[in-house]
């Protein structure tokens, strides 16, 4: 059975960390921010983190 190809949209979004953890840059925070609230703007800085189910099932595409 030949390899799995890699998904190259997802590997541009997803990064994968040696203890298995997938984070992400959550969306909505580069330009018109004005009408959020500063704890929303400020939460968003931070990077998302995959559910371990989702990881599970994605670690294989990436």
């Amino acid at each position: 059975m030949p390899k799995q190809k890699t998904h190259k949209a997802t590997k541009k979004v997803l990064k994968k960390h040696k203890s298995g953890l997938i984070t992400y840059k959550k969306s909505g925070g580069n330009h018109q921010t004005a009408k959020d609230t500063s704890k929303a703007v400020r939460q968003r800085r931070n990077k998302g983190q995959l559910a371990k189910g989702i990881a599970d099932r994605l670690k294989n595409v990436i």
